[in-house]
This record gives C-alpha cells, structure tokens and sequence, in this order.
C-alpha cells in the first residue's frame, strides 16, 4: 500500500470531490482517481459512491479514512522528528481552537511559533470542540484548544489551561436581570440561545441541566460568539456562556448573573494533543510558549506546562 495512494484517498474523503481534491493536491484528476482505483483494487472494496455533484465515503472507506490519516500522521511525525534530531523544524503543524477560548492568545502564540520556525507550514481550524478533539485523535490536527465536559476519545490527553464558571447572560428587561443569583431550575420553561452541540459550553450547559433534572427549549442555535450576544440583546432569549463571553464589550449593555453552584462545574480550557510518544516536535514547541506572558491569556496561564514537563503533567477528562 503506497503512502501516495493514502494521501490521495484522504484527500478526497476531506473534500468529497475528485476536481477539488485533485486541485489541494496539485494533481491531475485522472491520475488522482487511478490511484483511488488501484487503492480500491488492492483492498478489494470500493470506497466511494460516486455521483455527478460528490462522493460519499462507503463504510469500508469510513474505516479505512481513520487508520489512513493516521498513518499519514505518523509518517509526518517520523520525518519531523528526524528533522528536530538534526536542529530543524519543519513540515507542517495543524492547530484548531474553539471561539473565544481563555488561558491563551491563539494569533499570539501561532505569529511568535511562524516567526520563529519559517520552515513549519501553520495551519488552523475554527470549530467546535467535539470535532476538534477527534481530529486530534484521528492525526488530522496536532493538537487544540478545547473546552471538553465529557470523555475524550482514546489516544488524547488533555493539559488544563484555565477555568472560568458559568453565568447567565440576559437583556436588561428580562425578569431575572435584578437578581444576585440564580439557580438552574429557575432558568426552567425559558427560551435560550445557545451554541451548537459541538461547542464545549453547550455540552457543559446541557449537562448541568439534565443533572437537576430541567428541561430547557433551545430555539436560537448559532455558531459564533457575536450572534449569540446580539440575539441575547435583541430579547430574543437567554444564555448561559462562560463568564469570558460576558465580559467581552459586545456584552456590555447586557446583564451578567451568577449561577448557584456554577463554580463546581467549571468551563475549563484545555490543550489537547496526542498521546505520550505520539506529539510531534513543532507541536511541542508550541506548547513550551504557553508559560509566556506574550502569548498566554491569563486567569489560569500559570498551570500550563513546558513542551518538556507537559508528558508527566497531562490528564484525561472524567466522564
């Protein structure tokens, strides 16, 4: 099995389309397609469902796109730590985050990283934490910064950042906008705006919830930080965020409410990256910056460790 023919088949798979997966990879469609043939000979399974608008991964593909990239992942890994051995960083280091994440200056951290390694490639993705963590844990990402509130998938650990608690953020006219604080049931039979499931604040607010037993109606879901606060403005409903995101100044003209218990069930940032042996060189390097003032954000920025200690000081999210 040629490593050619893996990176063409993940190509694809990522894309879902021959023509753009042919032009990422600065290929020929014909030739990228014989070899997703020849892949598909030597397994003895076809992994795609071809149609005239995109492809469809086969469950034979399916499998084989996880073993694939992380094969593929492996393979950059050895050539970067050959690399590393002889005084150079190079290659490529893909990083994710969620939006408006504490304990660390992600265009902070990736300018300083770029300036002083030009030979690495840099690379982010923006999403939610559910998917980020699996890319972690499939090799497509080297490592990211994740709010995580349940189990993490096998082969990832998590090094903690920082941990805020949350708040209820509400419209000046809102009922509960004059009290000290409020407890989860209260929030019972309200209309909230909240993130996508994929976010870490939604899975901690869900949870949290489903712990006192309170069902809750969420009809505005949106996926990003602004459209939340503006919706929450408008008196469209309320929000339960991270306190961060309430203070940022889109927020302000907004009211701010603890929540009873919240400190219990932190929003805690973390670092997630590969298991022991398994993080690569520029991706360690990375990590040894967080302990700096320039690129950590601070509550929090104190517990992180250096690229050398971060093995022994890793921990693993309870369920």
């Amino acid at each position: 099995m040629e490593l050619r023919h893996l990176e063409y088949f993940v190509a694809v798979a990522e894309e879902r389309h021959f023509t753009r997966a042919a032009q990422r990879l600065m290929v020929s469609q014909s030739g990228l397609s014989a070899s997703v043939r020849a892949l598909e000979r030597e397994l003895g399974a076809r992994l795609f469902v071809r149609s005239t608008r995109r492809v469809e991964l086969t469950g034979a593909g399916r499998a084989l796109l996880v073993e694939a990239s992380r094969a593929l992942a492996s393979v950059r890994a050895g050539k970067e730590a050959v690399a590393a051995v002889q005084g150079l960083l190079r290659g490529t280091l893909s990083v994710g985050t969620e939006q408006c994440v504490t304990g660390v200056h992600v265009p902070g951290l990736l300018a300083r990283f770029r300036s002083e390694h030009p030979d690495v490639e840099v690379r982010l993705r923006q999403a939610g934490s559910a998917s980020l963590v699996d890319d972690v844990a499939e090799g497509r990402l080297d490592l990211a910064f994740v709010v995580v509130s349940g189990a993490v998938p096998e082969g990832v650990r998590l090094i903690r950042l920082a941990a805020e608690p949350m708040v209820l953020l509400c419209h000046p006219d809102h009922r509960l906008a004059g009290a000290a604080e409020v407890r989860w049931a209260d929030l019972a039979g309200e209309v909230f705006v909240d993130f996508h499931q994929d976010w870490g604040a939604r899975g901690l607010t869900d949870r949290s919830f489903a712990a006192v037993g309170v069902e809750r109606r969420v009809a505005l879901e949106v996926n990003d930080v602004h459209s939340l606060i503006e919706l929450v403005g408008h008196g469209l409903g309320i929000a339960v965020v991270p306190r961060p995101i309430a203070r940022k100044e889109q927020a302000a003209a907004l009211v701010t409410v603890r929540l009873a218990g919240a400190e219990s069930h932190p929003w805690e940032v973390s670092a997630a990256v590969p298991e022991e042996g398994r993080t690569g060189p520029a991706a360690r390097r990375l990590l040894s910056y967080l302990t700096d003032s320039e690129t950590a954000d601070v509550p929090g920025a104190d517990d992180v460790p250096g690229a050398d200690e971060a093995p022994a000081r890793a921990a693993s999210a309870s369920p």
